[in-house]
């Protein structure tokens, strides 16, 4: 019996390598192309001399990233440079050759740093593996992206990764929380995380893979096996739920998180500062008092 996070390898044809690059910039040039390209100039996550380490998972999300990068480059007035980066964290023999042949299909060539990650959170995490694995990977990738002389890391979150972590925050945590569009590392100076891809839609990434024949990498964990994460699942289904009845649910909770309004809220968060809505009263009372004057 093969476990949940096991990949077969199931050989299916696959479209010729021309017609799945061209079809990013005509068959999916709207739902996309060009959501991707929105991404990189609104949040300006591209600039000038930019070395982007483009993290590659195995993972349907992150090889459409890679062939992203590479149409913008051929599109693109900006010059800058990238690395197709990705980490052997333990993979199983069959997760690991079906990463390697897809990129080497895909043409991206791709640069492996294997760790033992899996290994690890094993010991040290069996229980709630998914968060400690995450923040593990994420800091061998910017170490790796640095020994690169890579300045950004580029990570393949989507549109729905993006509510569905609003949504577990709020639920789970207590808190509004999202997912930005780039953020500098904490212990790792000089580099960058960057989202490119938080427009896009699941289901268009999902289209796109299953139009290209690619078998991509459904989860390489070895760790938590059947145990991946309950509650991702059960907010991705919540919000299915919901579409049925308002079918822009999605997007008005994605637009929630950048129509925050200070004066319908009890308190924010900024760093370790918690700040009271007393004091944010007292604030706006003052304010509205000065301009008086």
């Amino acid at each position: 019996m093969s476990n949940a996070c096991e990949t077969i390898l199931v050989e299916a044809p696959k479209l010729p390598l021309n017609e799945i690059e061209q079809s990013l910039t005509k068959t999916y040039r709207k739902d996309i192309f060009r959501p991707f390209v929105q991404a990189i100039n609104e949040f300006e996550l591209v600039e000038p001399g930019d070395k982007i380490a483009i993290g590659i998972s195995g993972g349907k999300d992150s090889l459409l990233m890679a062939k992203l990068f590479q149409e913008l480059k051929k599109h693109n007035k900006i010059p800058f440079d990238v690395v197709f980066l990705s980490m052997d964290p333990g993979f199983r023999d069959v997760n690991k050759e079906l990463l390697m042949k897809n990129c080497e299909y895909l043409n991206i060539p791709l640069t492996m740093k294997n760790s033992d990650i899996f290994h690890v959170v094993q010991k040290i995490a069996s229980e709630n593996p998914c968060y400690m694995c995450a923040r593990m990977r994420r800091g061998f990738l910017y170490n790796a992206a640095k020994e690169l002389g890579c300045n950004k890391l580029a990570l393949g979150h989507h549109f729905d990764d993006v509510i569905e972590t609003t949504m577990m925050n709020m639920f789970y945590n207590g808190m509004f929380m999202t997912m930005v569009p780039k953020i500098k590392a904490e212990n790792f100076e000089d580099i960058e995380l960057i989202r490119p891809m938080m427009f896009i839609k699941e289901k268009d990434i999902i289209r796109w893979v299953k139009r290209s024949g690619i078998q991509a990498m459904n989860c390489g964990c070895t760790v938590v096996a059947e145990k991946t994460s309950s509650k991702r699942r059960e907010i991705k289904q919540m919000i299915a739920e919901l579409k049925k009845i308002h079918p822009d649910v999605d997007a008005h909770i994605f637009n929630a998180g950048q129509n925050v309004n200070f004066e319908a809220i009890l308190g924010y968060r900024k760093g370790a500062e918690k700040v009271h809505f007393n004091q944010m009263y007292k604030e706006r009372h003052q304010n509205i008092t000065e301009k008086k004057e």
